[in-house]
């Protein structure tokens, strides 16, 4: 047995290593982009955290049209020329005048009454059968609050 052992020691110089891919040609085969494809089914990397309003892609409106319905506060409600106009503040600090059928972000000024506005919402929840719910903001007193 230790002859054999020595003998193998002492055998035939080794193969020389197979010949390695150049670096060059390795550069050159980029791996394929990743592409999703839903199929119908929801995107996994939208939260679900965030489903009342959709991440704008583009500029922001501005004036009431830009304000979503959860940001919109009423300030006061006057009569003028027999019909209601709402004074509302939107999250940015400034004051707008809101009548029926005004558009919001999310949704449309459905009335005002001397309680407060009434909007209908459009649901964005792909999950959900309603796909509008109708939002009632009040007339806040000072004695609600700050």
């Amino acid at each position: 047995m230790a002859a054999a052992s020595v003998g193998w020691a002492q055998g035939a110089p080794a193969a020389p290593p197979a010949a390695a891919v150049p670096p060059a040609a390795a550069a050159t085969q980029a791996p394929e982009p990743y592409t999703y494809n839903p199929d119908g089914r929801r995107d996994p990397f939208i939260s679900l955290l965030s489903r009342g309003a959709e991440a704008s892609t583009g500029s922001k409106t501005t004036g009431l049209s830009g304000v979503a319905t959860a940001d919109v506060m009423v300030r006061g409600v006057l009569q003028s020329r027999g019909t209601y106009v709402a004074i509302v503040r939107g999250p940015d600090g400034k004051t707008y005048r809101a009548h029926a059928n005004d558009r919001l972000l999310d949704g449309v000024i459905r009335s005002v009454t001397p309680q407060g506005i009434v909007i209908m919402q459009e649901v964005n929840d792909p999950l959900s059968l309603v796909k509008q719910r109708e939002v009632r903001k009040g007339l806040r007193t000072a004695e609600d609050g700050k």
